[in-house]
């Protein structure tokens, strides 16, 4: 488990958990919930970048040794997210981008067709790509032919809270695309991240859970314990589920063997 590395871009990845910027409830709490949560990869939208404010610049709290992972949010389409991603490098924010292309209002999902097509351009561009998108086999084997370093499936919709709804079809993914799988969005719960790590993902990119909680700083720790623990199982191997009940000590001759003396 010592060499146990997460390589995206070139870069090792420490912590495979991710974290978002938004919807914190104040700005200044962020670099506690960096530090506790031991995340090295930070995203954050560019309309969200602002240089000619202090205080709204959400880059002064991101400490320097994070990867930044600017996001496309915004992007109806596969021309306006390349758009965003050139500005966000422009800007100093580097060459890793986080793709997401949603033209559906009501629920967020992505479109993978235009996903495809922005990951397609970006890569030629040299960027580090890692493109959100809904869970489907054959799109996860476009977006890693086109160069996608990773991608990266939704658990549920996005800011719901509601868990690793999309488990059988993320499962698929890990087993048969050979870059790394993040479960994006939907997680809720620390046992849900778990939950993600021990099917095999490569890391878990959590927001809302952590920012809307009652105390984030707080929250943004046990995400990571929980990270660590489901990595570890994974990699210990869970038990096999069996259909009918198995003792943990044999049940017979014991006290036969006693009777008998």
């Amino acid at each position: 488990m010592m060499d146990d590395k997460l390589i995206i871009g070139g870069r090792y990845i420490t912590s495979r958990l991710f974290i978002g910027t938004g919807k914190f409830p104040a700005n200044r709490i962020i670099p506690d919930v960096i530090k506790n949560s031991k995340a090295q990869v930070i995203t954050v939208a560019l309309r969200r970048i602002d240089f000619d404010s202090d205080e709204e610049n959400m880059l002064n709290y991101i400490p320097e040794e994070c990867i930044l992972m600017p996001n496309t949010s915004g992007a109806r389409n596969a021309e306006e997210a390349v758009r965003i991603a050139r500005l966000a490098r422009a800007s100093g924010c580097g060459n890793f981008v986080k793709i997401e292309v949603i033209s559906d209002n009501r629920y967020l999902l992505p479109d993978n067709r235009e996903t495809v097509k922005a990951t397609e351009i970006l890569v030629k561009e040299g960027f580090v790509v890692l493109p959100y998108m809904n869970p489907d086999l054959m799109d996860a084997k476009r977006l890693r032919d086109a160069g996608a370093a990773a991608v990266m499936p939704l658990g549920a919709p996005i800011g719901t809270n509601k868990g690793l709804k999309t488990k059988e079809l993320v499962k698929i993914l890990i087993d048969e695309i050979d870059i790394p799988v993040i479960v994006d969005a939907g997680i809720g719960k620390p046992s849900e991240a778990c939950e993600a790590m021990e099917i095999g993902a490569a890391a878990v990119l959590v927001n809302t859970a952590i920012a809307t909680a009652g105390d984030p700083v707080a929250m943004a720790a046990a995400f990571s314990k929980a990270v660590e623990a489901g990595r570890m199982a994974f990699l210990s191997g869970t038990g096999a589920v069996k259909e009918y009940a198995e003792a943990s000590s044999p049940l017979t001759g014991f006290l036969s063997a006693w009777e008998s003396e």
